[in-house]
């Protein structure tokens, strides 16, 4: 277990602010189970859904943007689960662009490419690796999809493909939790982190692309996101 529990580049949970973190949210002091449960959610909740300017981002700067989408999100909650002794890997995919309809419109959607890169985070506890993709969506963000879409149960756009958007798995209770997973369409494997993933697989967009995404397309997009959240 040595080799998921190591700190990263990105991953560098060393940093002072993930102990002023843990010493505010008190998480050193709880049950393991309590720890991964309290850190999941902090995650889910407090860190908004959104797109930050890359992927591979170090946690701390993550912490610091105060929103991600499944990449980055992903590599703040293992750095938290790591600082908090709890082993963690990182699953790696591609969804289908369907997914993201909605969060991103227009030309800019039919420019995007139709693989996006995605992860999520699987943690050993009690014996067993548990998959956790449904801390993605903060609730607000969720809830206001829910609301606009009642009665839906299978549903893709948004940042969500699921089988059930009236009941998603995205609380933990010693479960895996999905919002995502009906979207994937490649398989990349597991990783012992995100450094070693992002060494081998990343979002291919050009120069020319990837300049408008960081300085246009990903703050349409955020916009787009806070006006669903707060309509």
């Amino acid at each position: 277990m040595k080799k998921y529990m190591i700190e990263t580049k990105l991953l560098n949970f060393r940093d002072p602010r993930f102990d002023r973190l843990f010493q505010e949210r008190g998480w050193e002091d709880l049950p393991e189970e309590e720890k991964i449960r309290g850190i999941y959610n902090f995650v889910r909740d407090e860190i908004r859904f959104g797109y930050n300017r890359k992927d591979d981002m170090p946690s701390s700067e993550i912490l610091d943007d105060g929103y991600g989408q499944c990449n980055t999100k992903g590599i703040l909650l293992m750095s938290l689960l790591r600082k908090a002794g709890i082993p963690c890997r990182f699953h790696g995919f591609t969804i289908d662009k369907a997914l993201q309809k909605g969060a991103i419109t227009g030309i800019w959607y039919r420019l995007s490419p139709p693989s996006i890169v995605h992860s999520w985070v699987e943690v050993f506890y009690k014996e067993r690796w548990f998959n956790l993709e449904g801390f993605i969506l903060d609730r607000p963000y969720l809830e206001q999809i829910q609301k606009n879409n009642p009665g839906v149960r299978k549903f893709c756009g948004f940042g969500i493909a699921t089988t059930n958007l009236i009941a998603p798995e995205v609380d933990w209770e010693l479960c895996d939790t999905y919002i995502q997973k009906e979207g994937i369409n490649k398989d990349f494997g597991l990783f012992d982190s995100p450094d070693q993933f992002f060494q081998h697989h990343r979002q291919k967009l050009g120069p020319l692309k990837g300049w408008l995404y960081r300085s246009l397309v990903r703050k349409l997009m955020n916009r787009n996101v806070r006006n669903i959240r707060n309509p």
